[in-house]
């Protein structure tokens, strides 16, 4: 069984001179080499083409990042709730710790006239750092 290779050999014959030059050539190894160097250029050059690209879009490329963010800590946030959720008797002793705030907020702050006119005031306090001062 014959093999084959994977060389070219050229024969050149010059008439002048009477030479006869072969040549062998490995197109496999010489393309492999041309793509692998195509590829360690494109490499050596992304790290300049990256800052390039950040330093132009810094500012959306930010927002998108903290959109990102925001979205992935709220899916780890909600993960973390649904498995306390499945923990018997967690569920419920939230709900008596929802209820008993509940309960001291309406003590504390909605039974009488006088609490409800400084839970009134804070939340103005609060609107007035948040918003800003205006017309309201």
């Amino acid at each position: 069984m014959e093999t084959q290779s994977s060389e070219v050999k050229v024969t050149e014959i010059n008439n002048e001179t009477g030479t006869i030059t072969t040549i062998q050539a490995s197109q496999p190894q010489d393309e492999l080499a041309k793509y692998g160097e195509m590829v360690s250029n494109f490499l050596a050059s992304l790290p300049e083409y990256l800052g390039t690209i950040f330093n132009k879009y810094k500012q959306p490329l930010t927002v998108v990042g903290l959109i990102v963010g925001a979205i992935v800590t709220l899916k780890v946030v909600l993960a973390i709730l649904d498995a306390l959720n499945d923990i018997p008797l967690v569920a419920p002793t939230f709900e008596l710790i929802g209820i008993g705030y509940s309960a001291w907020f309406v003590y504390r702050y909605l039974l009488k006239s006088s609490t409800r006119k400084e839970l009134t005031t804070e939340i103005a306090t609060l609107k007035t750092q948040v918003v800003g001062k205006g017309n309201s």
